[in-house]
């Protein structure tokens, strides 16, 4: 295993003040936010938006690495450089999505698996030969009333994870491990706690099993947060909390740092819950961000598929990951928020 690598590699990407750009969106997921603001879905158009992103000036100050999708690691930009060349070029990691998405689990109604471990051996090796250095795996896992999530769904999803992970080591590929509790549900904030416990207990005795050095991963969960239905929202000092109350918990101090997704949070509130648990530092890992919809949101509806909206988009996208990178220090505020990148 090459230990070495794979520790620096998940030590630069939770550098002081930096996180990671999710921008490997499925194409029906790329095509759903198209659609949104009525720009047709292409090769050609899902390219410029990435290039749009990827080569604004100053990203590499506040960006660690940016997650690919297998289209993506493939393309490259106007002048004919590689797309994981250029982010190199920067300073900025190149990674990829490696899953095949969440399915229906055999004989547990409501519950979803993810696949993509047939073939993912060679599929690394060639990801590493364009120029990833990182990868990605997504499990999801429902909140249902007091039935779900069952035991086999969690520890289904955490043998894919682990097994994931083993892989990519052998690769010498950094896995980010991402078992994500979604907030779709009515569920209260302690419900999400219990579940998101419970989940990351059990990753983690997988992780273990597999002999996942723990050194060189990396962990993309979601925060303990209430169901978007629910009638009991928390506060923000009450998430950061309950989060940070979940982590400790679960989450060996071997681990180089927490990566949160935003699942669904607006670009705001996602930041500002990171803030606020970075006031608490010190922690024994870095809390960092993984973010996709929270970093890229405002971008997408400012640019809206005009090329003279290119350099104002470009400026949004500069300043949320800004704020991000202020949160990072627990430094984000009202001021940082209204500045113009």
């Amino acid at each position: 295993m090459h230990h070495d690598t794979l520790d620096t590699t998940a030590q630069q990407l939770v550098a002081a003040g930096k996180g990671i750009l999710a921008a490997d969106e499925s194409t029906g997921t790329i095509t759903k936010r198209f659609d949104a603001i009525q720009v047709e879905s292409t090769e050609e158009t899902r390219r410029t938006y990435r290039q749009m992103l990827f080569t604004r000036k100053g990203i590499e100050d506040f960006i660690s690495g940016v997650i690919l999708f297998d289209e993506t690691i493939r393309q490259k930009a106007d002048d004919g450089t590689l797309f994981p060349e250029l982010l190199a070029a920067k300073g900025i990691i190149p990674g990829i999505k490696v899953d095949k998405g969440a399915k229906s689990f055999a004989l547990h109604a409501g519950e979803r698996v993810t696949e993509g471990l047939d073939g993912l051996r060679v599929r690394l090796a060639e990801y590493r030969e364009l120029g990833a250095r990182f990868a990605k795996w997504r499990a999801v896992v429902t909140i249902g009333g007091e039935s779900l999530p069952t035991r086999a769904c969690l520890e289904a999803n955490a043998h894919g994870l682990a097994r994931y992970a083993a892989l990519c080591q052998e690769a010498g590929l950094v896995p980010i491990v991402e078992p994500e509790v979604l907030m779709d549900g009515d569920n209260d904030i302690r419900r999400c706690e219990a579940v998101t416990e419970e989940t990351l207990t059990i990753v983690f005795a997988e992780l273990r099993a597999q002999g996942i050095r723990l050194e060189g991963m990396l962990l993309k969960p979601n925060m303990v947060i209430a169901g978007k239905s629910s009638a009991e929202q928390a506060g923000v000092g009450e998430v950061a909390a309950a989060t940070i109350r979940c982590l400790r918990r679960t989450v060996p101090a071997a681990v180089p740092g927490v990566v949160f997704l935003s699942g669904g949070q607006s670009s705001e509130l996602a930041t500002a819950h990171l803030n606020e648990m970075n006031r608490f530092a010190p922690h024994p890992w870095e809390l960092s961000f993984s973010y996709g919809r929270a970093l890229q949101e405002p971008a997408l509806n400012t640019w809206r598929g005009d090329p003279a909206n290119l350099r104002s988009a470009q400026a949004v996208f500069l300043h949320r990951a800004k704020c991000n990178s202020e949160a990072r220090n627990g430094r984000y505020t009202d001021q940082v928020e209204k500045e113009v990148a």
